[in-house]
């Protein structure tokens, strides 16, 4: 059985065609952070015939069974958010986004993790779960 088919069925999901292959791609792609639109061209560039509609569905279906994780990125301007998935390895990180080209970079600091557990503690709150994404521009030299 395939790596993509054993991750299916231990998420309690039917092995399908399309399931697979977008499974495969996110997989193997370079890009960690891809919206719908980009998960549909790929398929479509290696010659799948998965409809935009069904890349859609399967990635609800993914992200319920937690074998991706939702993002939802501002695009810079405050109108405008765009969805883009990854692979859920179960390791915590954080964002930094480029608003001059779109690229995401993961990171992960145990100062700035330290800290805001400290922050919540001293709100008498514990964090159960968090997201940070820096907007960032290069710097002018």
């Amino acid at each position: 059985m395939s790596g993509q088919s054993s991750e299916l069925k231990k998420a309690g999901l039917k092995v399908t065609h399309p399931r697979r292959q977008i499974l495969r791609l996110l997989e193997t792609t370079d890009q960690k952070h891809m919206t719908a639109d980009d998960i549909y061209r790929a398929l479509v560039d290696q010659g799948e015939e998965i409809g935009l509609a069904t890349v859609y569905r399967v990635l609800a279906q993914f992200e319920a069974a937690h074998l991706v994780r939702k993002h939802l990125f501002d695009d810079g301007t405050g109108r405008s958010q765009q969805a883009c998935y990854e692979l859920d390895e179960g390791d915590h990180h954080d964002h930094m986004v480029c608003l001059e080209t779109g690229e995401v970079l993961e990171f992960f600091d145990e100062a700035i993790e330290k800290r805001q557990e400290e922050i919540a503690a001293e709100h008498g709150y514990e964090i159960v779960d968090h997201s940070m994404v820096l907007y960032v521009r290069p710097r002018k030299q």
